[in-house]
């Protein structure tokens, strides 16, 4: 069959959003990690769909697998982040069934291939591969430039991280050509501490073939860094690494997820949610303006749009539509949409789920300094 040139794209975004993030623990029992919220109006998919925007890709796959009805219900058809294009814009895709069977997506690579056809229909040149739960700000289009110049049939984006948290990663090892000649995936002894930020650009027709081929490997576990990229450096296949010098934070446990929010409230803060040159965007502005209580003393913190306060509110991020009542105190705390804070509660260090209720006189604060967590749909007290 003739391909529709007239939706050509030079590249497409698939973005990786099914993860279940189980680190997260109780945020995530019903809800999808990128579908988290973050940082008062975001929810952390909200980042990589917002680099997508900030970079001129038009054209976004979201493959969604895990508890995705509120990421879908988020999503809707992408207006909010400028991608509802006709000929482009956001598509949520899940996993199907087919003439041999239905099944979820079995790792990273075989969601990719599941949608071979989606991607075919836009004939790209290019396929980006980004993941949908990182915090962090990113141009694609010196990387994808880099590929070209490179002549690349994979460009990795790799950052330096100190030698002993590289375990935790894929690492590259490059020659003076930024031509990766070995990779680690989550090494013992790393060679190198050059990081996979699991960001990928492949040349499409490179990536197809690949893909078919992993499918049918019986012994395969269809995982870009387990399979696909040692297998294409196996058939001495170009692969680069692009060196990528911002700010960039997996926030898959409960303590990161709580500090990278925190230094938010910084005066100078590393990542600037408020920077009008690198946007992000978010599909949180249905809710009215913040309403601020005579009786409130607010210090150092987010306060979102919807919130009505008055109660004390220091060092904390309010999301969207809470409300605190009178004599209610709020310190160095991260309140999720929905969350409802009766009179005189007291609530310190602590993070709390969306649409959860904190009755009269209720405290909420661990001795021992650690996080106190409530889930969403939780009533207190």
């Amino acid at each position: 069959m003739k391909k529709n040139i007239m939706r050509k794209k030079e590249c497409v975004a698939m973005l990786l959003a099914g993860g279940q993030g189980s680190r997260l623990l109780a945020l995530t029992k019903k809800n999808a990690k990128p579908a988290v919220a973050f940082g008062g109006k975001y929810r952390i998919i909200d980042f990589s769909l917002s680099n997508c925007v900030n970079s001129s890709i038009d054209t976004v796959g979201v493959l969604t697998q895990y508890k995705p009805t509120k990421l879908n219900a988020y999503l809707n058809n992408g207006e909010a982040w400028d991608l509802d294009t006709p000929n482009g814009g956001v598509h949520v895709l899940p996993p199907y069934a087919t003439e041999s069977g239905g099944n979820w997506y079995d790792g990273t690579a075989d969601a990719i291939f599941q949608n071979i056809d989606f991607i075919d229909t836009y004939n790209p040149n290019y396929v980006i591969i980004l993941s949908g739960d990182h915090l962090y700000k990113m141009d694609y289009t010196p990387m994808l430039k880099f590929h070209k110049e490179k002549n690349a049939d994979l460009t990795v984006s790799v950052m330096e991280v100190p030698l002993e948290e590289a375990p935790r990663f894929g690492i590259m090892s490059i020659n003076e050509n930024f031509e990766i000649i070995k990779f680690q995936e989550k090494p013992k002894k790393p060679e190198s501490n050059l990081a996979s930020m699991g960001l990928y650009i492949f040349s499409w027709s490179v990536l197809r073939k690949s893909l078919i081929d992993d499918s049918v490997d019986e012994k395969s576990e269809h995982d870009f860094g387990k399979n696909i990229i040692p297998k294409l450096l196996n058939e001495n296949k170009k692969l680069v690494a692009y060196k990528f010098h911002g700010y960039w934070q997996d926030v898959g446990t409960i303590q990161s997820y709580y500090d990278t929010q925190m230094a938010l409230l910084e005066e100078h803060p590393v990542f600037d949610i408020f920077d009008r040159n690198m946007r992000i965007y978010s599909n949180a502005n249905v809710s009215g303006p913040q309403y601020i209580g005579k009786k409130s003393k607010i210090e150092k913190s987010l306060i979102c749009n919807g919130c009505i306060v008055n109660g004390t509110i220091k060092h904390s991020i309010l999301s969207s539509d809470v409300v605190v009542e009178d004599g209610a105190i709020i310190e160095d705390s991260i309140l999720l949409p929905n969350s409802y804070v009766c009179k005189k509660a007291h609530i310190k260090k602590a993070i709390i789920g969306e649409n959860t209720l904190i009755k009269s006189g209720v405290t909420l604060c661990k001795d021992n300094d650690e996080i106190y967590l409530i889930g969403d749909n939780q009533e207190v007290g």
